[in-house]
């Protein structure tokens, strides 16, 4: 089993930064992890969840939503098994709880959020105006 524990979320103004980290544990991702894909996705109030971005075992396979293209980064630092969210310029639009997801398929099948094989807990973004 993997478990994803995502932190760094909290209150921030509009055009503020926050960072947000997702931790990945277990023994299937410590064997394994070179083969996950590791994404972001966000659910705001009375929404749908969607995809934000998603990021390769060696940082390529990088792929954004175009809502947030030019304003966050995704990372991973491999040795500590964690995957960070680097959101700069927030906007009160990217309120909302923010997932970490872990999967062993493609960039089109991340992005999709359907079937992914591990989800976090989420952690909260507040951005007030």
């Amino acid at each position: 089993q993997v478990q994803l524990v995502e932190s760094g979320g909290g209150l921030v103004q509009a055009g503020g930064s926050l960072r947000l980290s997702c931790a990945a544990s277990g023994r299937t991702f410590g064997l394994y992890a070179m083969n996950y894909l590791m994404g972001w996705f966000r659910q705001a109030p009375g929404e749908e969840r969607e995809f934000v971005a998603t990021i390769g075992w060696s940082g390529g396979s990088q792929n954004y939503a175009d809502s947030v293209k030019g304003r966050f980064t995704i990372s991973r630092d491999n040795a500590k098994n964690t995957v960070y969210l680097q959101m700069n310029s927030l906007k009160p639009e990217d309120t909302a709880v923010y997932y970490c997801a872990a999967d062993r398929g493609t960039v089109a099948t991340m992005r999709s959020g359907g079937g992914l094989d591990y989800w976090g807990k989420g952690t909260l973004v507040t951005v007030s105006s």
